[in-house]
């Protein structure tokens, strides 16, 4: 296991990789210092819990550092927030970060992105194949606490982006995944799990696909936060436990499918 300031990477054998790039909280001192969004502000757009589900594969990235003092998900000059714009119209800082705060900031972007191609790369030496699930979560009780969730038409329980990949090439991967989660006895019921509904993908899963393009599948999995009350942070032990078991499911048929290819 290496542990960074910003990452832990689990190293695990198996051709199946599971990495929460936006499970982090953390941020340098120097950059909690010119912060105005309020702890619970940043934890909503964040993604907690993800990086417990990350144990379903037995190798893990989990990011340690919030999302806004770097983004993993978006290309490197798109990753530190400086206006609203760039943070759904939060204020984020007290003042635009200065060039030393960003230099910073994107040492540890760049020493990411370095230690996953490290990874990934000796993954697909050893296993010719192999998949990531990319891990995370959206909000969908924008008008507050309390006040009716966004439509369900337009907000699948999981999302499923496959909008930065050759969908045609692992389509048996991507289909086995999708039929296995749908098919998992989610407390009596199945999982509504669609794909490119909300979202297609992000930059994470680009770089993957742009650098190993059939060696490496990036599934970018996005779950509603029907698994914890998004404004206060409180969650569900049993809906997060139920979804570890979910993923959990996915992973045999998924592993067959790298070795059928």
């Amino acid at each position: 296991m290496a542990i960074t300031p910003y990452c832990i990477f689990q190293r695990g054998r198996s051709p199946v990789v599971a990495a929460a790039v936006h499970n982090g909280h953390d941020t340098r001192k120097r950059v909690e210092r010119h912060l105005l969004l309020s702890d619970d502000a940043r934890l909503r757009e964040e993604d907690p819990i993800t990086g417990e589900w990350s144990q379903v594969a037995r190798t893990q990235i989990v990011g340690l550092r919030s999302r806004f003092e770097v983004d993993l998900n978006r290309p490197r000059d798109k990753s530190v927030y400086k206006k609203p714009e760039d943070a759904w119209g939060l204020e984020v800082w007290d003042a635009p970060p200065d060039e030393d705060m960003i230099a910073a900031s994107l040492k540890e972007y760049d020493d990411f992105y370095a230690a996953v191609d490290e990874l990934l790369t000796e993954l697909v030496d050893e296993f010719g194949k192999v998949v990531v699930y990319d891990l995370h979560s959206y909000n969908h009780l924008r008008d507050g606490d309390g006040h009716p969730p966004a439509d369900e038409v337009a907000n699948p329980e999981v999302n499923i982006g496959t909008g930065t990949m050759d969908r045609d090439f692992w389509a048996p991967v991507v289909d086995r995944f999708v039929k296995d989660l749908r098919r998992y006895d989610f407390h009596g019921r199945h999982l509504d799990v669609r794909e490119n509904v909300k979202f297609q993908g992000g930059y994470f899963g680009e770089w993957i696909h742009n650098r190993f393009p059939e060696q490496v599948c990036a599934i970018a999995i996005e779950f509603k936060k029907f698994f914890m009350n998004e404004w206060t942070g409180e969650e569900d032990p049993d809906e997060v436990d139920a979804i570890y078991g979910a993923l959990r499911s996915t992973v045999p048929g998924v592993e067959a499918e790298l070795k059928r290819l």
